[in-house]
């Protein structure tokens, strides 16, 4: 919801052009939407709040400038409220796009989904999956990926919560994929990679994520993030930070929107 929220404001509040135009994300988390947007306010300050929805955006950004004519198929791991299949019908004819969250996250959002007659296809599929306690590859398995085509993996915003040897057995099974495979992996850096606001915010959302029962604990150096992708089989394509998402989508920009440098992402391919 959070994340939603992010997309959902940058929509509404920062001035075009958007780096991600998200009109679906507001109404997926419901009318309960103006409350959390309250709640947070009180907890950080709007100029944070200003870089983390930047955040939200630029991350799907990137990860979705990575989808070329090369790929047939594109899984979104941890896809919460993720509205890609509705914002780009154009490439659901080419690409199939399968979700994988936690069975009761999917089950939420496909209310929300029937709610608001949004359209179903067999090109959008829904993988129910628990990263700590079931294996990627059983879950696609199942709901019909096609391990022998070129896939593109969008995985942000979960890491931090999982322990590393569930972050290592996903990227296990995506370098087991066909040559020219991909993943987008976002992880929280250590402190030393945190500016002032960055520290702010893990303090804040930090705090939140536990008491919710889902505690934030993993964290690596760049340098770590590569050597996992590296140990699992895979080779790294870039590793980028708040600066490189700066240049690339708000260097132009006349409002001083930048994103929050709280997540690192490194893109790593199946050689």
């Amino acid at each position: 919801m959070m994340t939603a929220l992010g997309r959902g404001l940058h929509r509404q509040e920062h001035a075009q052009p958007w780096v991600l135009d998200d009109p679906f994300a507001l109404p997926l988390i419901g009318t309960a939407w103006p409350k959390l947007y309250a709640g947070i306010g009180q907890l950080v300050s709007e100029p944070l709040l200003r870089r983390v929805a930047a955040l939200t955006v630029a991350r799907s950004r990137y990860a979705e400038d990575r989808l070329n004519d090369s790929f047939t198929q594109y899984v979104i791991l941890g896809a919460g409220l993720d509205s890609f299949a509705w914002r780009r019908p154009d490439l659901l004819r080419s690409v199939r796009v399968f979700e994988v969250d936690h069975p009761a996250t999917q089950d939420w959002k496909r209310e929300r989904v029937a709610a608001l007659a949004l359209p179903c296809t067999g090109r959008h599929v829904y993988a129910p999956m628990d990263f700590e306690t079931a294996t990627l590859r059983d879950a696609l398995s199942a709901v019909g990926l096609d391990w022998s085509q070129p896939t593109l993996y969008s995985w942000l915003g979960v890491t931090g919560y999982l322990a590393p040897d569930a972050i290592e057995a996903t990227l296990h099974v995506v370098a087991g994929g066909l040559a020219g495979s991909e993943i987008v992996m976002g992880y929280v850096p250590t402190p030393p990679f945190l500016d002032e606001f960055g520290a702010e915010f893990l303090a804040v959302f930090g705090q939140l994520a536990a008491q919710s029962g889902e505690p934030m604990d993993t964290y690596f150096s760049p340098s770590e993030a590569e050597a996992m992708a590296e140990r699992c089989g895979l080779s790294v394509v870039e590793n980028i930070g708040g600066q490189e998402l700066h240049e690339r989508y708000f260097a132009d920009r006349s409002d001083c929107l930048t994103p929050l440098p709280f997540e690192r992402f490194v893109t790593a391919a199946v050689t």
